[in-house]
């Protein structure tokens, strides 16, 4: 092997070596310039979200933190929500527990108050607290 096909494969593993993650793609078929030069007549003629849709590379394998995956492991993680919305997902998950307490805390004194009201609107008082 040439040395600067040497160097530039050693440089390329260590980087895969120090990356958490990688992901092979398939870009035959397509030149990028190509594609600019596609999405250059597009535009013009309203097209941009044409232009902005195509697909350039196709995914064919991955690995995340070392372990190897498929095409359709990657379109699922492809397919996540952004974090903010995993993140608040969730926390919601955390406080539901929590909801449903306070609810079940709070249900006997939300019924009484129904009733006294209730009983107050049949009798034709005004739903008043007494002290």
């Amino acid at each position: 092997m040439r040395p600067e096909k040497a160097s530039i494969v050693s440089d390329l593993a260590e980087k895969l070596k120090q990356s958490p993650y990688v992901l092979v793609t398939d870009y035959q078929h397509m030149k990028v310039a190509d594609f600019t030069e596609l999405r250059n007549r597009l535009e013009p003629a309203g097209a941009e979200m044409l232009a902005t849709e195509f697909k350039i590379a196709a995914l064919k394998l991955g690995f995340v933190d070392r372990a190897v995956l498929s095409t359709a492991d990657l379109e699922t993680l492809a397919d996540l929500p952004p974090r903010e919305i995993l993140q608040a997902q969730l926390l919601g998950l955390f406080l539901s527990p929590a909801t449903r307490l306070v609810r079940l805390l709070n249900e006997p004194a939300s019924a009484l108050a129904r009733l006294l009201n209730a009983k107050a609107q049949k009798e034709g008082k005004p739903a008043e607290a007494s002290a």
